[in-house]
């Protein structure tokens, strides 16, 4: 068996996330549910002319974009070259999902338990009107938050810490504790960036960041109190969580 790495994009507006869902544990058995994994596993079926299982670097949820998710999945296919995978499965696959790129890797390699980075962006459209097409993928607020404060902010989260503050309480995680490596405001072109790298993320946890620095920075909090709540860990202290259609997973780093 061959082990195909997948680079994947998509728009999430219309999906419910990226993990393939049961849907009569919701009890949606009458209804349709659309996940990323569930489309590309059905391009795949038709070209394996059996089941094939896609294994994710990780979760997205509902409305989440993506311009850099990985994959992988085993195939016995022997007559395509692992690069032609790409037009084959986009020839299959409806427009909001597209492969980018397709690799043969390690025979061990898996995309989820390899990874050693994953980097997040979320887009802002400040003091403007956003453009119909932006709408899907950005967040619009009227104000022009203060780069410099939300970056003072963005820098008391670097470091292996608990990042309960910012935790669902639907959040399952046994572990709460994180490593941030990078997480900075930045201008492109007219749009107000965060990005945000971490070892991994706890379920809405970067659409939380983003709302909290938002909220401490529109009310003229000291850093100094936002560090408190960090330490504290206590959720009532967190701001309104960000909608998810400003919100991409950007790429992904593996260790090899």
């Amino acid at each position: 068996m061959r082990n195909i790495k997948l680079l994947i994009a998509y728009d999430g507006t219309d999906f419910s996330g990226w993990q393939r869902q049961n849907e009569e544990s919701q009890g949606l058995s009458s209804l349709k549910v659309r996940t990323v994994q569930g489309t590309i596993e059905t391009a795949l079926e038709k070209l394996h002319k059996e089941k094939v299982h896609l294994t994710g670097s990780g979760r997205t949820d509902a409305g989440v974009h993506a311009a850099g998710q990985a994959a992988n999945f085993y195939t016995g296919i022997r007559s395509i070259g692992a690069d032609r995978f790409v037009p084959a499965l986009n020839s299959l696959l409806p427009q909001d999902v597209r492969i980018l790129e397709a690799a043969e890797t390690l025979p061990d390699f898996h995309a989820r338990f390899d990874a050693k980075m994953r980097t997040y962006r979320y887009q802002l459209i400040c003091g403007r009107h956003a453009l119909p097409q932006e709408g899907r993928y950005a967040l619009q607020t009227w104000r022009h938050p203060r780069l410099d404060i939300l970056n003072d902010y963005g820098r008391l989260l670097l470091g292996e810490r608990d990042c309960s503050l910012f935790a669902s309480p639907q959040d399952a995680s046994k572990s709460r504790s994180r490593y941030i490596s990078g997480a900075h405001f930045f201008i492109q072109g007219d749009m107000l960036i965060f990005e945000i790298s971490a070892n991994a993320f706890l379920w809405k946890m970067v659409r939380s960041v983003v709302g909290t620095l938002l909220h401490y920075e529109e009310r003229g909090i000291p850093a100094g109190e936002l560090k408190k709540a960090i330490e504290s860990g206590d959720r009532r202290l967190a701001g309104p969580t960000a909608p998810a259609r400003g919100l991409f997973l950007w790429k992904i780093d593996y260790y090899r």
